[in-house]
Formats: structure tokens, sequence, C-alpha cells
């Protein structure tokens, strides 16, 4: 079996969430080809060594254009910040390699339609990491809405609180906090944390036609971290937009890093003509869900607790009644690649798709300058 010799671009947060991912996805998994840690690249060699000596990488490089010129390279895993994948993934597409890149696709909706075109013209396979939906109880929602158990779809509600960034002395820019620099983010938390339940939402529930929005920066200015001046704030601290899904549902997104007391509160909540399906990130291992044609007297919200071996991707892991978390979200998206790989058929969500987000999120910081609603382009 030919080994899948892996590159990575990045060795940050994302970066060790992939590596862990390819690390241990052979563990649980069965695969038709071994996966090799080849080379890691950054820019730092003496940070880059280190993580390739932490995660098993063979080699280092300082220079993306030399690891994509490598020929014992195969597949190409972009982990950097935004304002790179546009280029990297281009170069990589041409020169033939396979791509996964860290999300959101790209800094706009234009430069991800070129990065789109460029994996499908050179017909490399090509995903995106929207982790969420392989965490098992978000599958099994889409399985249950799929089956038709909900009916008709008539609301769609999510929301994705943090509160890292309220004090005015985070700097903005480097490597700690690239995501409030405009040039390197592309956006703020639209791009950043509404592009996960956009994402996910237009997996469950299909594309959405149109957006009104609102956003916020709410520290005007910070210090920049690498030049230590005080410039002005161009990403958005807060975002809160209504939309209208081809389906005829009604959506409400809010996203923001000024919740003081969250962290990572990422929920969504649907609502159909049957039942109402409601995820919680914090307690990533169950779905609450409640049928309206059961018997009234014990009609109301059940918490399945996702863990048995006919759920989605849990006869992989533990026995019943044991739970997985985050990370494993990241190996379930390395399995289905390769599985992908395996049978020809792509796994979800490619490129394109990764597309179809940030032509939602591009509306959404349009509209919020108009005060208008806005129509969204199709991918």
């Amino acid at each position: 079996m030919k080994p899948l010799n892996i590159g990575i671009v990045g060795y940050g947060f994302m970066g060790r969430a992939h590596s862990n991912a390819f690390r241990k996805v052979g563990n649980f998994f069965p695969l038709d080809r071994p996966i090799v840690l080849k080379a890691a690249c950054g820019r730092d060699a003496a940070k880059t060594q280190a993580f390739a000596d932490t995660w098993g990488y063979e080699s280092i490089e300082t220079d993306w254009k030399k690891l994509i010129a490598r020929a014992d390279i195969d597949l190409i895993d972009i982990a950097a910040p935004n304002n790179v994948h546009a280029e990297i993934a281009i170069a990589a597409a041409k020169a033939g390699k396979m791509i996964l890149c860290e999300k959101p696709l790209a800094m706009n909706a234009p430069e991800a339609l070129v990065m789109t075109k460029a994996v499908e013209k050179a017909k490399v396979p090509n995903m995106v990491w929207y982790n969420y939906r392989r965490i098992p109880a978000v599958t099994l929602a889409k399985q249950l809405i799929d089956e038709g158990k909900l009916g008709k779809i008539f609301h769609y509600r999510a929301k994705f609180l943090q509160d890292w960034t309220i004090s005015a002395d985070v700097p903005q820019g480097g490597p700690g906090t690239w995501r409030l620099d405009a040039s390197v983010a592309g956006s703020g938390v639209t791009g950043d944390l509404l592009a996960h339940c956009i994402d996910t939402a237009l997996w469950l529930n299909g594309s959405i036609d149109k957006v009104t929005a609102m956003t916020e920066t709410f520290v005007k200015e910070r210090q920049h971290a690498l030049t230590g001046k005080k410039q002005k704030v161009g990403i958005d601290d807060a975002s809160a937009f209504l939309a209208r899904f081809s389906n005829g549902s009604l959506a409400t997104f809010e996203a923001t890093r000024y919740a003081r007391g969250h962290k990572a509160l990422y929920t969504f909540e649907i609502n159909g003509e049957h039942a109402s399906i409601s995820w919680d990130l914090h307690d990533l291992h169950r779905l609450q869900w409640f049928d309206h044609r059961d018997p009234g007297i014990v009609r109301g919200w059940r918490s399945i607790h996702v863990s048995d071996g006919d759920q989605p991707y849990m006869k992989n892991w533990w026995v019943p009644g044991l739970q997985i978390g985050y990370e494993h979200s990241f190996v379930h998206q390395v399995a289905d690649f390769l599985a992908g790989l395996a049978s020809g058929q792509p796994a979800a969500p490619t490129f394109r798709d990764g597309l179809a987000t940030d032509l939602v999120t591009d509306a959404v910081l349009k509209s919020a300058k108009s005060q208008r609603w806005e129509k969204v382009k199709r991918a």
C-alpha cells in the first residue's frame, strides 16, 4: 500500500488539532493506505522543528513553496492564517497535490472562488476543516433531518459566544492575536465563529437566500503586536443576522467575543412541524430531542447520549456509554476524507462548500454596511 505523505503548513492550535487527527485515525478507522507525517512547515525553524519532534514529522521546511515542490509530499494541509490560504492552495493545486484547508476557506468569497476553480481545474481531492459536522451528535441531527423526522423546518437559530477580546489591552496582529488583524483574518467573528455556524446550517438545512445583519467593533484601536503602534481595528467584534433559507424557514445567527463568561458556547436549535433538535458544544456528546408525536403523558424534551455503536462514528471508539470529545471530530474528518479517496466519492465540505459559506459571510458583512437585506450568491 502506497503511503499518504502529509505536508502541513502551520504549527499553531489548528496544526496540533490536524496532526493529532492524522496520528490517531489509523488506530480507530480501517485505512487502505498508511499515513506518514512527512514534513512540517513554518517560518520559525526552531519552533517548526519542536513541533515536528512533538508530533512525529520526519522533516521540516521554512518555505511553503519548497514543501509543495517536494516529490515526496502527496497532501498539503493548510493550518496557517487566513491571508495565505489562497496562495498556498492555488500553488498546491497546480502541483497536483491533495489539499486540506483550515476554515474559513478564504479572506472573502471572490478569493474563495479562485481557489475553488483551481482545485476543480486540477481535479485534486480537497476539503475544508469544518469539523463540527463530524461531532457524532451533530451528524445524528443531520440523519434525523434527512429522514424527515422533523417534517417541514420552520426555525433555525445558532450562536457562538466567546469573551477573550474584551480587554482593550489585547493587541492585534502577531502569532497569538492575528484574528484581530483584518489584513490577516479578513473579518472578525463573522468569518471565524459564524462561519462554523453557517457551514453547519447549510449542511443541515440547505441554502440561505438572503440576510440582514449588524456588526460592531467595540474597541476601535489596538496596539499591533508586531509594530507596537496603535492602529484602527478593522475586524468585527460582534455580528448578528437574520436569514431566510430556501426551504422557507427563518433563522437567527449571533457571534461575539464580548460575552463575558463564555469561552466557546456554540449552540443551535431547529424547530420543525413534528419535532425539534437542540445541540450545545459544551455538552457535545448529547443531542436534545422533542417529538410532538410522542404520547402526551411522556411528551417532553429528551437527552440522547450519543455513544452507541449504531450512532454515527461511535462503533469505531469505545463501548456504549463512554463519550468522546472535540478532537475526535478532526479524526472523523480525516477518516471520511480517506474513505472518499478510496471510493472516488469526495467527502464534504469541499472547497465549493467552503465557498458557499464565504458567500454568506460576505453577504452578512455587506448587509451590516448597507443596513439592507442582501441576497446570497450561489456557489
